[in-house]
């Protein structure tokens, strides 16, 4: 779509993934938000198949790029996302799902969110300081792993 949305634009039930500006390789970045408390959970890939799904759905719906395949979000671990409302960002090349976190784990290290390391930058060093705990280990939610 080469014009630029107005603020007031609205998009009509048959374009409005033409509006969603794809990149190269078919994927938009998709931000997973709690709806309640704003914290952001994850990130993650779209392509329009899974867009399309997760508006049908009402639960998020993702591009694994390493499987190259389509992931609902909770299928192997149970901590499906529940889509209250989808936006589209202004440059239209961001998605952020306002998500109900099913479980309360959205991350697979099982925590609440993926974004649980901060960088401390009052010691000689930065470093990458965890401060979120496990909820769950996650070796429960998926199996033993190698």
């Amino acid at each position: 779509m080469s014009e630029t949305l107005s603020a007031t634009t609205s998009i009509n039930e048959t374009d409005w993934l033409e509006a969603v500006k794809w990149n190269q390789d078919g994927l938009v970045a998709a931000i997973a938000q709690d709806y309640q408390t704003d914290r952001i959970l994850m990130m993650a890939w779209m392509n329009r198949e899974s867009l399309a799904l997760t508006s049908e759905k009402k639960e998020a719906v993702y591009f694994s790029r390493s499987r190259q395949s389509l992931w609902h979000k909770g299928e192997s671990s149970g901590h499906t996302q529940i889509v209250h409302e989808i936006r589209l960002d202004c440059d239209a090349d961001v998605i952020v799902l306002k998500v109900e976190q099913l479980g309360g784990i959205a991350c697979h290290t099982g925590r609440e969110s993926c974004f649980y390391r901060v960088l401390t930058e009052d010691s000689p060093q930065k470093q990458w300081q965890s401060v979120d705990d496990v909820i769950k280990n996650p070796d429960e939610i998926y199996g033993k792993t190698k």
